[in-house]
């Protein structure tokens, strides 16, 4: 992801095609389509007052949810965070796990839609959202994501865990009370294989890893001592974020208690500049890790990190058509907008 910069951000910018060495991805920039970076801003914010008062995931509503997978503090009524079954799952737990059939006549591929949909409860108040809770807090929800890797791990036809979280309707997200969900599934996605195949052809052409190369100063948001926070080079999307380990690692799941809570600390800082300066606007985030039994020769050049999307374009005909994306923005001015927002250490 390396590369040279874009041109004086206080000068005239004409369109640039830029290649994702990590997604594989060409992205056109296009400036004139949009306004000023800093003035960019969601037309959907996410209104806090306008939320139900009580629901399914709030503290003492746990009858009405999906069957528990385990609570923080365990065993404990006033819990801090829940991990659940989803109610509505895209897979089933309670199927033969999967196995691969090839129809060689019609060349199609079909695999039993066994594995596991899971809900990560991450606050007990439905008011109380993800960036409302203190480092520490955001830290136990991460390590809760890694525990339930660790678990899913003992199945062998799981091949790829997907951690993501859905922040307003427009994102995606069904219900207002702050979630994440963990989906383990029995293939590796296709957007997964493409990533590691292009990070393979950039260690192999350059010996380095490509996220680790990521570090530009003109791409900086914030940093701490064992993470970085910066919009990639060829964002897909408009103030697109990516946080990552400044200490090469390929899975999420490693991820101790101590440096989640600083990775808690992080993400918080990130998520409070998207809202003050983006209007509060829809997000998505995924945990881009590498797949389950992965093997050593992969190591070098497969490095997870935090990818944070906000809402604030549409994918339409031409991105769907091409994989190619339009981007208004170019990432060293939505880096530089980001990096000037003041939070206080009240918010």
């Amino acid at each position: 992801m390396a590369s040279s910069s874009s041109s004086d951000s206080s000068a005239p910018q004409t369109p640039q095609l830029r290649k994702d060495s990590v997604t594989n991805r060409w992205v056109i920039f296009s400036p004139a389509r949009a306004k000023r970076p800093s003035d960019f801003k969601s037309k959907t914010p996410i209104n806090p007052n306008q939320q139900q008062q009580q629901c399914p995931f709030c503290i003492g509503h746990e009858h009405e949810c999906a069957p528990e997978i385990f609570r923080v503090p365990p065993d404990n009524p006033d819990w801090k965070l829940r991990v659940i079954q989803n109610l509505y799952p895209a897979l089933s737990r309670d199927i033969p796990a999967a196995e691969e059939e090839n129809n060689s006549d019609s060349g199609r591929v079909v695999v039993n839609g066994f594995g596991f949909h899971d809900v990560v409860i991450e606050t007990p108040v439905h008011s109380v959202q993800l960036s409302d809770l203190s480092p520490r807090e955001i830290g136990e929800v991460l390590v809760a994501h890694t525990r339930r890797i660790k678990q899913l791990m003992s199945y062998d036809s799981i091949k790829y865990v997907q951690v993501f979280k859905n922040h307003g309707a427009s994102a995606g997200a069904s219900m207002s009370h702050s979630h994440s969900q963990i989906m383990a599934l029995p293939v590796v996605p296709p957007a997964v294989a493409t990533r590691l195949g292009s990070m393979k052809e950039y260690f192999d052409q350059t010996g380095k890893c490509s996220v680790c190369e990521s570090n530009s100063k003109d791409l900086l948001i914030d940093v701490s001592a064992h993470f970085i926070s910066i919009v990639p080079f060829a964002a897909t999307f408009p103030f697109e974020m990516w946080i990552i380990p400044l200490d090469h690692s390929s899975h999420f799941y490693e991820l101790d208690s101590e440096k989640a809570v600083e990775l808690g600390g992080l993400l918080k800082l990130v998520l409070r500049k998207m809202s003050l300066q983006l209007n509060n606007p829809p997000f998505n985030f995924m945990v881009q890790t590498s797949p389950l039994g992965e093997n050593a020769s992969q190591l070098p050049y497969s490095h997870w990190f935090l990818q944070i999307v906000p809402q604030l374009s549409v994918v339409a005909g031409f991105e769907m058509g091409t994989g190619c994306y339009i981007n208004p923005v170019f990432p060293e001015d939505a880096a530089k907008v980001l990096r000037e927002v003041k939070v206080s250490p009240s918010e």
